[in-house]
């Protein structure tokens, strides 16, 4: 493949998730969070397929965008999921687990591309995709659970304390958690129990102007409160506004500040500096992002997520600096040190905490339409990236275009600081915002 072709390949597995990230949300709300996840599995499957059995780059290509429509979903509805089946207390930790695994995908494929990288091996690297995405499939299906919170928030409180109890075992306290999942929730399944009270009260043959018929409007009431809300929907809301504004800022800079430029480049970035090094960097890159935020995953609960995202911007500001000035002087060392500590600031915060804030920030109905404008965004950034890196790298010549990663850095924590509040320890969206009544989003 020439450049061209090859920026294509590259670059229209983010178009695919673009697509797969605007529909996701939707698909969740509606649908549930489990049988979407489930569906999102077909292309992880179907797509590596086209892409073994290519024997031209338009079947490459089109393999290529059916993985990205599964990316782009899984990244949609698998924080959500996880945001709402972890413990209260520790649902930064186990937000994190969403970077997590896309990190030890990327060592996946990077440590199969220093062995698999010739001849026609790499067709296995593609046909590993698949066999991953076929044991998720058959997992979900053996093992999965609908999200507790979801059932709750769709008028199936009983079968929702079911589900919790057996996730957090029958020994466990629940009500608590219950409580937390809101009023109307509850209200739905005393209304249920007001309905059946009133029906025993009935005369016969009698009408009781306040009973079943009130009640059931009142329930139908309830539950439109927790109907999602659509994309457009959720921008018009006052109460989602600048959450939506918010998390796609911080999902966009999550690409601008050059985290897929050392992933996706880095071994063409630093050949010259570290001649056959490079592809060993990729890999060390690839450990080093897994272990860093996997032990800094408890912090997003100690420190708070707004810390952790002010000292992960920070340092990869630092970094970029750094690593330019490594790459236009000819310093092996200091570039090779600087992409270590990119990346470490990267899993710090800057990885993970977006995809938790998502969840965080709004309320349930909001949920889904928020997480998906969030992820088309950080595709379409993504995809910016992949696509004009290279180019913009060879304008400017080697290292310069770091700099500009830096100013996105500066530009980025400032936003964060000033319009991003901290989620921490907060009940819902409108303790976060500092609201007094819930609205009909929440």
């Amino acid at each position: 493949m020439d450049s061209t072709q090859f920026g294509l390949v590259s670059s229209i597995f983010t178009l695919g998730g673009l697509l797969g990230a605007l529909s996701a949300g939707p698909l969740s709300a509606r649908y549930g969070r489990y049988k979407s996840m489930l569906l999102s599995t077909i292309p992880f499957i179907v797509g590596p397929i086209f892409e073994v059995l290519a024997t031209d780059i338009p079947i490459m290509t089109i393999g290529r965008f059916i993985s990205g429509l599964g990316a782009g979903a899984s990244v949609v509805i698998a924080p959500i999921f996880i945001s709402e089946v972890a413990p209260p207390k520790e649902k930064g930790f186990f937000g994190a687990f969403t970077q997590i695994m896309i990190n030890m995908g990327i060592f996946i494929a990077q440590l199969l591309g220093l062995f698999l990288s010739k001849g026609s091996l790499w067709r296995i690297i593609l046909a590993v995709g698949g066999a991953i995405g076929v044991v998720q499939a058959v997992g979900l299906f053996l093992g999965g659970q609908e999200s507790p919170k979801w059932l709750a928030d769709h008028g199936k409180e009983r079968q929702a304390k079911r589900v919790l109890r057996k996730l957090r075992g029958h020994e466990a306290n629940i009500e608590d958690e219950v409580k937390g999942w809101g009023e109307s929730s509850q209200d739905m399944e005393d209304e249920e129990d007001s309905l059946l009270t009133n029906e025993d009260r009935m005369p016969p043959g009698g009408i009781e102007q306040s009973g079943p018929s009130s009640d059931a409007s009142a329930s139908r009431k309830t539950k439109e409160a927790f109907e999602a809300l659509g994309a457009l929907a959720v921008l018009k809301n006052p109460d989602s506004r600048s959450a939506v504004i918010a998390v796609v800022v911080i999902m966009i800079g999550q690409q601008l500040c050059g985290i897929n430029s050392i992933v996706m480049y880095g071994v063409s970035l630093l050949s010259d500096l570290l001649s056959a090094n490079a592809a060993l960097l990729n890999v060390l890159v690839a450990v080093l992002n897994i272990v860093v935020t996997t032990s800094c995953a408890p912090l997003t609960d100690k420190l708070g997520r707004k810390v952790c995202l002010l000292a992960s911007i920070f340092g990869m500001g630092v970094s970029s600096l750094l690593l330019g000035i490594g790459i236009m002087k000819h310093i092996p060392i200091l570039s090779a040190i600087t992409v270590l500590t990119f990346v470490s600031s990267f899993g710090l915060g800057l990885g993970p905490v977006p995809f938790i804030l998502s969840s965080e920030l709004v309320g349930p109905g909001a949920v889904g339409a928020t997480q998906s404008w969030a992820l088309a965004a950080n595709w379409i950034a993504t995809f910016v990236v992949a696509q004009f890196f290279p180019i913009v790298n060879e304008k400017l010549g080697g290292g310069k275009v770091y700099f500009i990663f830096a100013a996105f850095a500066a530009l980025l924590s400032a936003f964060v600081f000033w319009a991003v509040p901290e989620t921490k320890g907060k009940a819902d969206a409108d303790e976060v915002w500092g609201r007094k009544a819930s609205r009909a989003v929440d």
